[in-house]
């Protein structure tokens, strides 16, 4: 029985040990919530693959602009049928019948010009024909050929492209930065979202002994004859209160750190205990260089200056379409052939081609000259929209950066009321102790030390919001005095 006894214990003991290891707490401040955020929550990862997409689709655009190698080819090539051929003797087109093998293979070089919206490239093709007929074989050469292709009154995408891309991209690493001073902001949410659950749990647990203290009291003064039923009753409702209350904070203290372990990609396994912050920067911001920075930074400015340009090529491809197009082909290469493979290179005869080809709309019930002037119409639509999202952008921005330069003072008048009603809610425990004022009073001191202290909790929330709001809005740390950066390699590995 002994043995069996001290087995128990260590097996206890042993479970107890494991279930503490599995367990790990992280006390964390809110710049290791932030940094935290940054470096692996799930919304800093999309952010970074739709700036990986971005950068691939930038790549794209610029390979438009380098020479594109091609090796092409058709092996086998094999055709049976009767041909209709010229027969020089009998003066007459006749029927013969073909069984040809065919290996064909082609080299291209082709470079696109972004200026005209041309294309020049240069091939060379070798093709063997077998003549199974008459067991026979022929290499047709082509060493080199130069083709030039140039639109001539059309829409010019490629210039177009050249314009819009550069700017997406760049839209893109801004919109990036920005991102991740979302997540901030979100981090700032989830930290004070639990820090008020931690500030609420710690508020139940306070007033619940206290209330089980003063009903305690309550009942020996009431049996004393110093205080009636209706007041001792009112010390019990209280006390039921506050247990219901403590019940209360504890399930929403474990829904909020839920929530921000989730967002910051922790397991179950982790318990999260806030280091919720004593002050605040001392910052000032100036509107108007606020205003400069967001205009010169702030992904928005150049997704109204993205829209302007897409409209003005929808004009300008519009335009070109109801009008005259021209195609200028013109070629230049040798060829030759022989049955022996050195000789069908060795005296290759020139062949060159120019052509034109036109196209003039002559009657289309005014379709051409509809898409135009609906092209025009949104471009100027384009153009008003754009001024207006601008006057409100900057209308709110200039608000947003008035707001900030009122917190740090909000903060500090909430945490000095804090300590007031702290101090007020011990003054009238204590004369409530020796019975000098009332149970209202009591609760009077109460709610407002709970209320004060909430309060301050908001308001350091509130300051860190709009910090990190315009930080966002112009991309830039007016703590350290630079531009906000990141490393875009790092962030393509």
């Amino acid at each position: 029985m002994k043995k069996l006894f001290f087995l128990t214990i260590i097996i206890a003991f042993l479970v107890t040990n494991q279930k503490s290891a599995a367990q790990e707490l992280k006390k964390l401040t809110l710049d290791d919530v932030i940094k935290l955020a940054e470096e692996q929550s799930p919304n800093a990862l999309m952010a970074k693959h739709r700036f990986r997409a971005s950068y691939w689709q930038y790549r794209t655009f610029k390979a438009m602009y380098r020479p594109a190698l091609t090796l092409t080819g058709n092996t086998p090539d094999y055709t049976t049928a009767n041909t209709r051929v010229w027969d020089a003797v009998k003066g007459e087109y006749v029927y013969i019948s073909t069984n040809i093998l065919q290996n064909i293979g082609s080299l291209s070089l082709q470079q696109n010009i972004g200026f005209t919206g041309g294309t020049i490239s240069l091939q060379s093709d070798l093709t063997l024909e077998n003549n199974l007929e008459t067991d026979k074989h022929n290499y047709i050469t082509a060493p080199l050929s130069v083709r030039f292709v140039q639109p001539l009154f059309r829409y010019n995408s490629l210039r177009w492209e050249k314009k819009i891309s550069p700017l997406e991209y760049e839209q893109a690493k801004k919109t990036y930065v920005q991102s991740i001073e979302s997540v901030h902001q979100q981090a700032v949410q989830y930290f004070f979202a639990l820090a008020l659950a931690q500030i609420n749990k710690q508020i139940s647990e306070m007033n619940y002994d206290n209330a089980d203290t003063l009903w305690k009291m309550s009942q020996g003064r009431y049996n004393l004859g110093t205080i009636a039923e209706d007041e001792m009753l009112e010390m019990q409702l209280s006390w039921l209160n506050t247990d219901n209350a403590r019940k209360e904070a504890n399930m929403n203290l474990r829904d909020r750190e839920i929530r921000l372990r989730s967002f910051l990609g922790f397991n179950e396994n982790v318990n999260i205990e806030l280091i919720i912050p004593s002050e605040v920067p001392e910052l000032q911001v100036n509107p108007q260089e606020v205003l400069e920075l967001a205009h010169a930074n702030n992904p928005e400015m150049i997704a109204q200056q993205l829209t302007l340009l897409n409209a003005q090529s929808s004009v300008a491809q519009a335009k070109a379409e109801k009008g005259l197009n021209a195609n200028l082909v013109a070629s230049f290469g040798l060829r030759d052939q022989d049955p022996v493979f050195a000789n069908a290179y060795s005296k290759s005869n020139q062949q060159q081609t120019v052509r034109l080809g036109i196209t003039l709309p002559i009657l289309d019930w005014g379709q051409g000259r509809g898409r135009y002037q609906m092209a025009k119409s949104s471009l100027e639509l384009a153009q008003v929209t754009s001024q207006q999202q601008r006057s409100d952008f900057d209308a709110n921005l200039i608000l947003d950066c008035e707001q900030f330069n009122l917190q740090a003072g909000q903060v500090a008048t909430a945490a000095k009321s804090d300590t007031v009603a702290q101090r007020m809610f011990q003054v009238a425990y204590e004369r409530f102790r020796i019975g000098k004022i009332s149970v209202l009073e009591l609760n009077n001191a109460d709610t407002k030390k709970d209320s004060n202290r909430r309060a301050y909790i908001q308001a350091m929330q509130n300051y860190w919001n709009y910090f990190y709001n315009i930080r966002s809005l112009a991309l830039y740390d007016f703590i350290n005095r630079k531009p906000l950066e990141t490393d875009y390699e790092k962030v393509l590995e």
